[in-house]
């Protein structure tokens, strides 16, 4: 029987419907065109006062690959996350590129990424072509978000200097990995299970300034870019009598 106009309108608008849908899926993986500077004035990794407040961490984690960016920043969800930067240049630029871990915020010549200069100088095919580069200053990128990775390292909580047991708690979330945002952060007393949520001051820094007391843990909930969104509770608990700049490791990692 022959299909109707109606039925094949229905038809061609689910197959249209389904195209999209997996345009959409892939493009999650595509490249976004934009520019990218460099720190002029920095020595060859990344900045120890950046925004994201990790300190000396930020300008030396994945090995100095590390970036300012702008609008990614997102108010300090985007500390942390990791992508993939390659300039479009084809006499100096490889196919790979480099991949750098957000460290501060910053913009300059309309540009989303400010790079150190190992990780500008790694989108090059060659240590001339990086000498190149670094002349221009200013080049056109594209770039992806990627998942981060820290081989045998496990999300480790780092204690900020400034926290004052038992009156002040701050601290940053160091070695994440994946590709989801940590958006919320949750204190709890190990013996009767009462959490806090708490404040995201700046970057990456989690505050409050009525921790609970006890031995302490943490649940950190992930959000992914397609809306998934679930809790992770670390395997190790904070001590009773934590101190500023102490580290202390989670004994958890994301799969990724």
């Amino acid at each position: 029987m022959a299909l109707s106009i109606q039925s094949l309108l229905i038809l061609f608008t689910t197959l249209l419907l389904k195209e999209t849908l997996v345009v959409a899926e892939t493009c999650s993986n595509c490249f976004t065109h934009s520019r990218a500077a460099y720190y002029p004035n920095s020595d060859e990794q990344g900045t120890d006062v950046g925004a994201c407040g990790f300190g000396s961490f930020g300008a030396t984690i994945n090995g100095g690959d590390v970036s300012a960016v702008s609008d990614l920043y997102r108010n300090g969800v985007g500390c942390g996350a990791c992508y993939q930067v390659r300039c479009t240049n084809s006499n100096y630029c490889s196919d790979k590129g480099v991949t750098v871990v957000i460290t501060d915020q910053g913009s300059s010549h309309d540009t989303d990424f400010i790079l150190s200069q190992r990780a500008f100088g790694r989108m090059a095919q060659t240590k001339d072509a990086a000498a190149s580069l670094l002349a221009l200053g200013v080049v056109d990128i594209e770039y992806r978000h990627v998942s981060c990775s820290y081989p045998k390292k496990n999300i480790t909580i780092k204690i900020d200097e400034n926290s004052n047991y038992p009156h002040y708690f701050a601290f940053v979330l160091w070695y994440q990995q994946g590709d989801k945002d940590i958006t919320a952060v949750q204190l709890c007393e190990t013996q009767n299970f009462v959490c806090k949520l708490l404040d995201r001051s700046h970057g990456a820094v989690w505050t409050t300034n009525s921790p609970p007391s006890g031995p302490l843990s943490l649940r950190m909930l992930l959000s992914g870019e397609d809306g998934d969104e679930s809790w992770i509770i670390p395997v190790n608990n904070i001590p009773e009598n934590w101190k500023g700049g102490e580290t202390y490791d989670t004994g958890v990692q994301i799969n990724v």
